[in-house]
């Protein structure tokens, strides 16, 4: 089914789950993970039959950022992937879906650190669970780095400026709690327990109009920057077609005979 040594791959039901699996170094970024986090993204995008993605991490952690090892020159591993990389020198920023947004929802599940990289990661999800647990925070400026990997730019539009700022100028570290707070999160759970509620919403998702689904997630994005003029124009016309598909016929005739829908994507 795919997958890396650092990035396994399992199927449940119609979501497909990416698991970041580097536990002993708390899932810190490397190059399989990587290259394993964006062929997870394609997989996704090009099987009919996956509806959602769900997002989390492997021993009670979800990602801790960059291995800063590597960064400080002391190797990387997985260096069999170095021609992925050659091939595609956007393949990282596709990974941490800064230059990549998969059709299907994104669900994160959020177990202890997620945080530097992981919250950038974290970032390109549509939708969030953590356990109580949790830490968030963009600890780069605390390192004298910058937090490349897109929130200097999504995290101001995703959240109040004020909250950005503090948590991108300060680099300190945010509860699960206070993520929830300022909207960086959706939802807070008893710990161990991320991964059950995500799948659940994932089911919850998998039972709507995929069609549906994909051109609601596309135009809340595409609109996002737009007046609101332009951006219910762009609405209809992304929308208006649904309408006509046999995947809306069915959901009426579903409800009109008060059973499940069965939806084929067409």
């Amino acid at each position: 089914m795919g997958g890396t040594e650092h990035l396994t791959v399992q199927r449940e039901g119609a979501t497909l789950v990416l698991t970041l699996n580097r536990p002993e170094s708390k899932n810190a970024l490397s190059l399989p993970m990587l290259v394993g986090l964006y062929d997870g993204w394609l997989a996704a995008d090009e099987d009919e039959e996956v509806r959602s993605v769900v997002l989390t991490g492997a021993g009670g952690c979800f990602c801790a950022g960059m291995d800063l090892k590597a960064l400080a020159g002391k190797g990387m591993e997985g260096e069999q992937y170095r021609d992925r990389m050659t091939a595609d020198p956007d393949l990282h920023w596709k990974a941490m879906l800064r230059h990549y947004r998969p059709r299907k929802p994104v669900i994160a599940a959020v177990e202890g650190h997620c945080v530097a990289g992981g919250t950038e990661i974290l970032q390109g999800t549509d939708i969030r669970i953590a356990g109580e647990s949790a830490t968030f925070g963009l600890f780069e400026v605390r390192r004298g780095l910058f937090p490349i990997g897109g929130s200097t730019v999504r995290l101001p539009r995703q959240i109040a400026r004020t909250h950005a700022l503090e948590m991108l100028l300060t680099g300190r570290p945010y509860s699960a709690d206070e993520a929830a707070r300022i909207g960086l999160i959706g939802r807070v759970v008893p710990d161990g327990t991320a991964l059950e509620a995500a799948l659940a919403v994932a089911e919850q998702i998998n039972a709507c109009g995929p069609l549906a689904v994909e051109e609601v997630k596309a135009s809340v994005y595409e609109t996002a920057e737009m007046t609101e003029t332009d951006g219910l124009a762009a609405e209809l016309k992304r929308g208006w077609p649904v309408f006509a598909t046999a995947d809306a016929k069915e959901g009426a005739r579903a409800f009109a005979e008060k059973r499940p829908p069965v939806y084929r994507r067409a």
